[in-house]
């Protein structure tokens, strides 16, 4: 990728003007902002999973991160509505950016997650608030899937990124589904996140194996880690008997997409530190949950979940202390 011409190295990352955004930080304020909060419930969920096992402490623990995740969330739901009344021309560029467009589905993911933990299916609210989410993913998945299939998307556009409204928004709204009791429509949306991401795996593989990716996005490849992780925990939620081996089977295929992203560490360890490496914390989490699961379901010993909840914490912690860093710096905004 870094072999592309100048020219198009900018459209990838600032659009068709060529030129970076300027004006107000509320204008800036990037979508991408909301990887915090789903990387956040995502491991809300795997303490609740720790929880049920019976660990001391654990539902305290979640307990705690949920109300960190839920004010985050809440402020940066409310600045983006804000930035979508003060400056609506940028979010509709965003929108129509083959990257950054991705990126917004951030925004339902979080909805549906948020719906997840907080869910009580009596309660119409919440049922609206899925439906909402789920209409705004299919709005920019849609959209996705025809500049893939019209040949209009950019090839240097081709990232990790496009998982997001493809493939996650299918996922977790099949979870979201599931717990207010729509199996049905659940399992209709599992089946089309698969095939979603059966459809990207390739080509988006394709395109990161011919290079690195443009430094400014290096980070953002921890998103190739979700996909067999969040595919293997959706499954787990739909249905509960499912069976330890084919949580396994999961996790098997979650190997190879590891050793891809971690055979390229020189070229995003080296990059200084920004937003986009909350792409690492939802994949960790989902992944840290599915064994989880698989201990439960297996009989494993208890320390190997341990170990995977502990190390996908250790993880979040440090992207929420580095972001802590760049806030005070006042270089949180890109």
């Amino acid at each position: 990728m870094n072999n592309d011409p100048h020219h198009a190295r900018l459209y990838y990352l600032f659009g068709p003007n060529n030129t970076p955004q300027r004006g107000s930080w509320l204008s800036r304020f990037p979508a991408g902002i909301f990887a915090i909060s789903v990387g956040l419930f995502g491991l809300v969920a795997a303490w609740r999973r720790a929880a049920a096992s019976g660990w001391s402490g654990a539902a305290t623990i979640s307990e705690m991160i949920l109300y960190l995740a839920l004010t985050i969330w809440v402020i940066s739901t409310l600045l983006y509505a804000l930035k979508c009344k003060r400056h609506a021309q940028a979010v509709l560029d965003e929108f129509r950016h083959p990257v950054q467009g991705s990126l917004q589905s951030l925004i339902p993911l979080s909805a549906l997650l948020a719906v997840i933990l907080l869910q009580h299916p009596e309660q119409g609210i919440w049922l609206l608030c899925c439906i909402g989410a789920l209409l705004l993913n299919g709005l920019i998945a849609g959209r996705t899937i025809y500049l893939l299939a019209t040949g209009q998307l950019p090839r240097n556009a081709v990232t990790p990124a496009l998982y997001l409204p493809v493939v996650g928004g299918f996922l977790v709204g099949a979870m979201a589904l599931a717990v207010l009791h729509y199996d049905e429509c659940a399992a209709l949306l599992f089946s089309t996140g698969l095939s979603g991401w059966a459809i990207l795996e390739m080509r988006v593989l394709g395109q990161l194996f011919e290079g690195p990716m443009p430094e400014p996005l290096r980070a953002t490849i921890g998103i190739e880690l979700a996909p067999p992780a969040v595919a293997t925990l959706s499954a787990a939620t739909l249905w509960p008997s499912l069976p330890s081996q084919a949580i396994m089977l999961g996790i098997g295929l979650t190997v190879i997409p590891f050793v891809s992203v971690f055979a390229r560490y020189r070229w995003w360890s080296r990059i200084p530190f920004a937003i986009g490496f909350w792409s690492f914390s939802f994949p960790v989490a989902a992944f840290a949950s599915v064994v989880l699961e698989a201990s439960q379901r297996g009989g494993w010993p208890s320390w190997i979940g341990m170990l995977a909840l502990f190390a996908a914490t250790a993880v979040i912690a440090w992207l929420l202390l580095r972001t802590a860093i760049l806030l005070v710096r006042g270089r949180l905004l890109p």
